[in-house]
């Protein structure tokens, strides 16, 4: 699991399962999730697709336990927009409003 802070707001999200949540406090954020994972795999085992959807995940069955994907790298990276562009996208009006992105000059 990952926790990032976004202005006001920390994301929990873990990759082996594509899950993200976000509160306005660590403890929230971190409940939050947890509630969500359990409430994910609930609604797959209703669906009786845990199987289908664990191993279109990279997890692997291997005697008897279910065994996530390995992350083999994980590090920050800078990546440069140039401003015009997004500024341009904040004009389309299909655009999001999101609540952790700001626009700085």
């Amino acid at each position: 699991m990952t926790f990032l802070r976004e202005g006001k707001y920390f994301i929990a999200y873990t990759p082996v399962l594509d899950i993200s949540t976000s509160a306005d406090t660590f403890e929230k954020a971190k409940s939050r999730f947890e509630e969500q994972v359990n409430i994910y795999i609930e609604e797959l085992i209703e669906m009786n697709t845990l199987e289908e959807v664990l191993l279109d995940q990279g997890w692997q069955l291997v005697e008897h336990t279910w065994q996530a994907p390995v992350v083999v790298s994980s590090h920050n990276e800078t990546i440069e927009i140039p401003l015009h562009v997004l500024e341009n996208a904040t004009r389309n009006p299909n655009f999001q409003k999101n609540p952790g992105f700001y626009l700085t000059k």
